[in-house]
């Protein structure tokens, strides 16, 4: 595992999917998207054990795009949909299976309307003024790399990287790599991964 740069301790652990999924320690996981599915954006994520941790389904033929989170068991644990008419690409994350605004977890916007890298604001539900990103993710040009911080601060909190092998190209998968930094959200961080694959999907024009 490649050295994780220094990053502050937390007080208290960033949970906002479940404290269930923050860990005392790093946590490693791989995340899979089939490249070509009926449903379109499945993705498997699984541990260093190649246990499977979760599993992200797509939906078949929505007016909006939508993703559902779910734990090993099959449970949703968020849902993910992509505001329509949001010239910002905004997802919109909420609890379970839910599209209630009650259930709202927290969205996901591009920082800008023109990008040269990838940059995005992550704002929890209750921070309705948006004024300042509870979370941002900065990525790089051919999104091989991307970071999570914490607000606007140089705190980091998890990192992914994609992964090239002969093997998932010729299975025709995308493959992610991410650690996540101790006592943070994993199912949070796998959800933003999703969301960001969407969002730089759009920006090929493979909407």
């Amino acid at each position: 595992m490649a050295a994780m740069p220094s990053a502050a301790p937390f007080v208290s652990p960033v949970a906002v999917v479940g404290p269930q999924f923050c860990a005392p320690y790093p946590v490693d996981l791989t995340v899979t998207k089939k490249a070509i599915s009926l449903s379109d954006g499945d993705f498997t994520v699984t541990d260093v054990n190649g246990t499977v941790v979760f599993k992200v389904k797509g939906t078949v033929l929505s007016i909006r795009d939508r993703r559902v989170l779910l734990d090993s068991a099959g449970n949703p644990l968020v849902s993910m949909q992509q505001k329509i008419m949001s010239a910002h690409r905004r997802w919109q994350v909420y609890r379970g299976d839910s599209s209630d605004s009650k259930d709202l977890l927290f969205s996901v916007k591009k920082s800008s309307l023109i990008q040269f890298k990838t940059e995005l604001d992550v704002f929890l539900a209750a921070n309705t003024g948006e004024q300042a990103c509870d979370f941002k993710i900065k990525g790089s040009y051919f999104e091989r790399s991307c970071t999570v911080y914490l607000g606007e601060s140089n705190t980091v909190i998890a990192q992914m990287s994609r992964k090239y092998t002969v093997k998932n190209i010729v299975l025709g998968k995308d493959t992610f790599g991410a650690t996540v930094y101790p006592n943070v959200d994993f199912a949070f961080v796998v959800a933003l991964i999703v969301i960001l694959d969407e969002i730089n999907k759009d920006r090929d024009g493979g909407d």
